[in-house]
């Protein structure tokens, strides 16, 4: 019989990957984001905070909202613990079965929804778009059809990508994570092409632009298949009702999938509440929430999606002590890596802002009326992160009801932030009343993390180690001299405008070089060091 700290010991040399794991999807997903802040700067550029871009954001929302239920969130939550138990315990030839099974049933559902959804796009447009339908403004009008008409060409992207989530989710069990992560990186490739090379030149560019969303789609899909082909696992997908595997999935996802409700009720009340504010608002809290998904998608994301498989097989194995030593050390990794990420926006909001997106039909009150968003973002960043890297805690041993229960405090205190707030801004005038949709956002993010933490804490499967303490004052010192450095160094906003693009390029490039020298300097000189970063069979990590 194997002892506690053989497997411990096991668990952490399976673990001694993780690392690069993660720098391995990180590294794909940072290409992605790069390439998606490229989209975005043509977005901006091409078509401005307006009318277009508006509707075009919501009937790209919809879909992707739909996603957290049938692709990265509840689906692959209650997917990969029970593949990778599958993996661990069964033979090929039965996880080959899972695989067509779980494919043919989840493709039949989501192609009778995508039908479901192109029909009843009027009606979806209406509760995202609430204010747009009770609007007396003209353009209001012009909104309400146009998303209409986009969303029939959006909306199918979710039963492609929903694929495409569920062949990731077969290949990072196997621990080939690049090709998943590599997959967006195709998505902007597309919509690059369709913003700059066709919606230009049609009298229609709105629509040019949700066709390709429907075209990159289809492409990840397609570019999945021979990875799954070279581990032997593309077969041939049939329903699979009865299969007890899918019926175990399907018993996971379906507290999960009421979890992932509770998220996209708050977006959809996010949403609804912007499309009553002024021409803009949806598009402001869209760039500026995309910068602040930079750093979470390169980290955070790819965080989550290493850890996952790895808690699933610590519990499945019944190595409690590699379970516990997996969370510590990536909640270590978010207070490394994402409190400077939160500082640096906070203090670089308008500099950032400024340098991707300033430039045509994106014009000085766009900026500033992003950078106040990001800013009330940033702050809920690191929430943000810690909820991507605390849930897989939860579903890793198939307990699917606690992240809900959560959620459901957390969608609570947002509805009533929002409303609050939304009205203190407007009741006082104050400029850009959609930050308060940023601030009620991120708050509840906190709220939503420090509930998870708790609950791993009290379920008596999270042990902190040794060095919190330390580690919480040197990143608390590091982050203060490099916040001091930046708004030391950086010039006035204004300055920004009167530049051209690559000098606002230069500027940002050196600001964000010299605040990571400033930051690792510190860390350094407090004693941290790089080999820091990984589990260790014994002793702690950092």
């Amino acid at each position: 019989m194997v002892s506690e700290a053989e497997k411990s010991k096991q668990g952490a040399e399976k673990a001694g990957g993780l690392l690069q794991s993660t720098l391995v999807v990180g590294s794909m997903t940072l290409l992605s984001r790069v390439l998606g802040l490229a989209r975005d700067m043509v977005y901006a550029r091409y078509f401005g905070a307006g009318l277009v871009l508006d509707a075009f954001f919501v009937a790209f929302k919809i879909p992707n909202i739909f996603r957290r239920f049938f692709a990265e969130g509840a689906f692959s939550q209650a997917f990969v613990p029970v593949f990778a138990e599958y993996e661990d315990q069964r033979s090929h030839e039965e996880l080959q079965s899972l695989a067509n099974n779980v494919a043919g049933t989840l493709g039949i559902i989501l192609f009778a929804f995508t039908a479901l959804g192109v029909i009843a796009a009027p009606i979806l447009i209406a509760m995202f778009g609430m204010g747009w339908l009770f609007s007396p403004a003209p353009e209001s009008a012009d909104k309400f059809a146009l998303a209409t008409d986009m969303l029939r060409f959006t909306f199918p992207y979710l039963f492609f990508i929903s694929l495409t989530a569920l062949a990731g989710g077969i290949l990072n069990t196997y621990k080939k994570f690049a090709a998943p992560a590599f997959a967006p990186v195709l998505l902007n490739v597309v919509l690059i092409g369709f913003a700059v090379y066709i919606a230009p030149y049609s009298s229609k560019p709105g629509v040019v632009l949700a066709a390709g969303v429907f075209i990159a789609g289809l492409v990840q899909l397609l570019f999945m298949l021979p990875f799954l082909r070279g581990i032997q696992l593309l077969g041939m997908p049939r329903w699979g009702w009865h299969d007890p595997g899918v019926r175990r999935i399907a018993k996971l996802m379906a507290p999960a999938l009421f979890g992932s409700s509770v998220a996209q009720i708050s977006i959809l009340f996010d949403t609804m509440i912007a499309t009553f504010l002024i021409t803009g608002s949806v598009s402001w809290l869209y760039f500026s929430d995309r910068l602040m998904e930079f750093p979470l998608g390169v980290f955070g994301i790819a965080l989550a999606t290493v850890v996952l498989p790895s808690l699933s097989r610590h519990f499945s194995g019944d190595s409690m002590d590699g379970f516990s030593r997996t969370l510590d050390w990536a909640l270590r990794l978010v207070a490394v890596i994402s409190t400077p990420a939160a500082v640096g926006l906070f203090v670089l909001a308008g500099p950032a802002i400024a340098t991707l997106f300033y430039g045509r039909l994106f014009d000085t009150e766009a900026v500033e009326m992003a950078r106040m968003s990001l800013m009330a973002y940033s702050f809920g960043l690191v929430g943000f992160t810690l909820v991507k890297v605390l849930v897989p805690g939860y579903f890793s041993r198939q307990d699917a009801k606690t992240p809900v229960k959560v959620g459901l405090v957390a969608l609570a205190a947002n509805l009533i932030l929002n409303l609050i707030l939304v009205g203190l801004w407007l009741e006082n005038d104050f400029p850009g009343p959609h930050t308060a949709l940023a601030v009620a956002t991120s708050l509840s993010a906190l709220l939503n993390a420090f509930l998870l933490f708790r609950g791993l804490r009290s379920a008596g499967v999270l042990h902190l180690l040794p060095g919190w303490r330390r580690l919480l004052l040197q990143l608390l010192l590091a982050n203060a001299v490099m916040a001091m450095l930046l708004t030391e160094f950086a010039p006035p906003l204004s300055a920004w405008y009167e530049v051209s693009a690559a000098t606002r390029s230069w500027w940002l490039a050196a600001l964000v070089l010299g605040g990571a020298v400033a930051y690792l300097g510190v860390l350094f000189a407090t004693g941290v060091r790089i080999s820091d970063l990984r589990i260790k069979s014994s002793g702690h990590s950092l």
